[in-house]
């Protein structure tokens, strides 16, 4: 198991790392727990099971953080009028995040490091689709809207678990394809859905022993959901001042590079 040196984890460093994952993140309107999740690993020398245990654990903070404040701009009234919608994904994510927990406490490591891999450029994929193109509306309704919603609940639970990340990235290109729902309200509602869903996962992970990572590393991680909160906090703050043309490509690419050495991770 590899473990990396006291100074790589001291809490100046991890500020300043999860301050680097948020402003990412929240320049692009996203917690940046996908970005944060490859660095876990390779900066820091946690196992893939440990640094999604960890990772899915600061994006509950985030999360938590992000909820109340985007009622600022989204009033509640907006969301909780699509109850619907966040009760039908919610049918299919959560277990969805107790069956990806499941898996993931079971994969031997090396096969966790090829999952994370292949997920990490399925999210940049999407980056590069819902930002840089444009998601209409699919015209589903009915018992299919429902149907899809369940499914496509499932499978964002599930990957939301595997990464330990909030699942935003999908979440809110779902919510408007199929139930054609403005996209800053989107964000929000994607916000009710993962809290619940994290809180199932992050419950399924407290059954592992893995999950004493958390107790043995308290100040670390501490430290790093300080820094996320504040660097999400300013990324916001900076949304759009990058021009999407320019930084969607490149942290895709920044995710497709860190997909690789995930993958030759031991």
């Amino acid at each position: 198991m590899p473990v990396a040196a006291t100074g790589r984890r001291s809490s100046p460093l991890a500020f300043a790392a999860g301050a680097a994952v948020g402003l990412l993140g929240g320049m692009i309107g996203l917690g940046g727990a996908e970005f944060r999740l490859p660095m876990l690993i390779g900066l820091f020398g946690f196992v893939a099971l440990q640094a999604v245990i960890l990772n899915k654990a600061l994006s509950l903070v985030v999360v938590a953080t992000a909820l109340p404040a985007r009622l600022f701009a989204v009033p509640i009234e907006d969301v909780t009028s699509h109850w619907g919608v966040i009760v039908n994904l919610l049918a299919g994510s959560l277990a969805g995040a107790w069956l990806g927990a499941t898996w993931a406490t079971r994969m031997r490591s090396r096969t966790l490091y090829r999952v994370l891999a292949v997920l990490l450029v399925l999210i940049a994929a999407t980056l590069l689709v819902t930002h840089l193109g444009t998601v209409q509306p699919s015209g589903i309704d009915g018992p299919w809207q429902v149907a899809a919603g369940v499914a496509a609940g499932v499978a964002i639970g599930v990957v939301a678990a595997l990464m330990g990340v909030a699942g935003g990235e999908l979440l809110i290109p779902t919510i408007v394809l199929l139930y054609a729902i403005d996209i800053k309200v989107a964000g929000s509602l994607s916000l009710a859905v993962s809290l619940p869903t994290m809180l199932v996962a992050f419950a399924r992970y407290s059954r592992d022993q893995s999950f004493t990572v958390l107790a043995k590393n308290r100040t670390f991680l501490i430290a790093m959901a300080a820094g996320s909160v504040a660097g999400t906090v300013l990324g916001g703050l900076l949304l759009d001042v990058v021009p999407s043309a320019v930084l969607i490509p490149l942290l895709a690419a920044l995710l497709v590079l860190s997909s690789f050495k995930v993958w030759r991770h031991d």
